[in-house]
């Protein structure tokens, strides 16, 4: 066991584990979406039904890619970042909604699951001998 975490830089471990964080989140919204409408308490079932399945198909994706990027996929990376830019659109929004607080705290996922992925020793584990060319 840990010799498969010190293969990994930290940067991995931190992006992966936020990008399964935001995964998790999404599929309990979608979760939720779905308790709501089984128990009746939704107002219209017609938009509960299909944001149920787009948070669970979200959250599914987003701990798929995490997995991805724990792996040292190359591919995963970029899914890694624009999910982080989707995270800071939605910050925006809750900033200008009057949750500031909420924004805040998906401000700065989005931002260090940002830095961690574009890092250099990430991009060296995903990269190694694209990384090690370039620099020599």
């Amino acid at each position: 066991m840990s010799s498969e975490v010190s293969s990994r830089p930290y940067t991995v471990v931190i992006a992966a584990a936020l990008e399964a964080l935001i995964g998790v989140a999404a599929a309990v919204g979608g979760g939720y979406s779905m308790f709501i409408a089984i128990t009746g308490r939704t107002g219209e079932l017609s938009s509960a039904i299909p944001l149920t399945a787009i948070g669970l198909g979200v959250g599914a994706l987003l701990i798929f890619v995490a997995r991805g990027l724990w792996r040292l996929n190359d591919w995963a990376r970029t899914p890694v970042f624009v999910t982080q830019i989707f995270l800071g659109v939605v910050a925006y929004y809750m900033f200008t909604s009057g949750q500031p607080v909420i924004g805040a705290g998906l401000a700065a996922v989005a931002v260090a699951a940002s830095a961690a992925v574009l890092s250099p020793p990430t991009t060296a584990a995903l990269f190694p001998g694209e990384w090690g060319e370039r620099n020599r």
